[in-house]
């Protein structure tokens, strides 16, 4: 009977350790992991994000897409930050991130801050989820506890990028598909879009949009935005439009109020409410700032919980434009 009740607990042990080692490493996680080694880390971070932004105000948009494109490529790693080096191919290089994706020098001067405070300490996996955070707050938007202990990548995805981010020229159900693979919902994918309330667009992003005479596009606004964006392919490319004309400084909810009145600058943000599944969220989130400002918030922490390097997997890199 001793070795049957052994046996039985031999069994419940070996299952509970199976059940932890499938457990997400997201769990691993958490919002007080550096109280002890570096306790004045997020201040620290706070305060350099701060003045990046009140220095330009479009670099808060800035860092939340950095975040944003970091973590849809192999998870929230600071992959996005590696340079070209003999063993790394960029990510910078992808399409979708050059001469668009900005930030890193911002990102590279918190880090040099952190670890002259504590060095080898802080990854510039977290900095990136933390700044994205702290320039929210900085232009009226909301704020969430951000869960820490991620480590930084020694590999960079730049075969992976085209696959795993967002197009411009994207249709309602890619959207959907893809925020999906990524274990963001729709509800995620619609509040997410709505950081676009803030920032700036280049004219070859939204070109297309704006001189095809389409029905899903106000002829006023599209006049507009003619203004500083010529018809050629190759003339004005770099050219910068505000994503939001009305508030484009503000983190608000006028980008879902500009949809409904058929004002969204890139066709990936107007699909959102063109008589599809999303509509009825567009909707509310134009009537409800709160309520979009919280889900915002939710799915930020979501999105950073994706497939992040723990325990001993990757380092801490020194400079995070370069591995150890």
């Amino acid at each position: 009977m001793g070795s049957i009740a052994g046996n039985y607990g031999a069994c419940i042990f070996v299952a509970v350790l199976l059940i932890l080692s499938i457990m997400p490493c997201e769990a691993q996680l958490s919002s007080s992991f550096y109280d002890n080694t570096c306790p004045k880390a997020l201040s620290t971070i706070r305060t350099a994000t701060r003045k990046a932004v009140s220095r330009e105000r479009r670099m808060a948009a800035s860092l939340i897409r950095l975040h944003f494109h970091d973590c849809f490529v192999q998870g929230c790693d600071a992959s996005i930050l590696l340079d070209d080096s003999s063993s790394i191919q960029s990510e910078k290089n992808a399409p979708n991130n050059l001469n668009s994706a900005r930030g890193y020098e911002v990102i590279h001067d918190v880090k040099s801050q952190v670890e002259s405070i504590c060095p080898g300490i802080v990854s510039c996996a977290d900095i990136l989820a933390v700044a994205a955070r702290d320039a929210s707050v900085a232009v009226g938007g909301p704020t969430w506890t951000v869960k820490l202990g991620r480590r930084d990548s020694t590999t960079s995805g730049l075969s992976q990028v085209s696959s795993n981010l967002p197009s411009f020229r994207d249709s309602l159900d890619r959207l959907i598909s893809l925020f999906g693979s990524k274990g963001l919902s729709t509800r995620d994918m619609v509040a997410l879009s709505g950081s676009h309330t803030i920032g700036q667009a280049r004219c070859v992003t939204f070109r297309d949009r704006i001189y095809d005479n389409g029905t899903d596009i106000d002829a006023g606004f599209a006049s507009t935005r003619r203004r500083r964006c010529p018809a050629d392919n190759g003339d004005g490319d770099d050219n910068l439009a505000a994503l939001d004309l009305v508030t484009p400084n503000s983190f608000d909810n006028n980008y879902f109020k500009n949809l409904i009145q058929k004002k969204g600058l890139l066709q990936s943000d107007q699909v959102l409410f063109s008589g599809g599944s999303t509509d009825s969220i567009v909707s509310e989130y134009s009537k409800n700032r709160k309520t979009f400002s919280s889900d915002f918030a939710l799915a930020m922490v979501k999105m950073g919980d994706i497939e992040p390097l723990t325990g001993a997997a990757g380092e801490i890199r020194e400079f995070c434009n370069a591995i150890n």
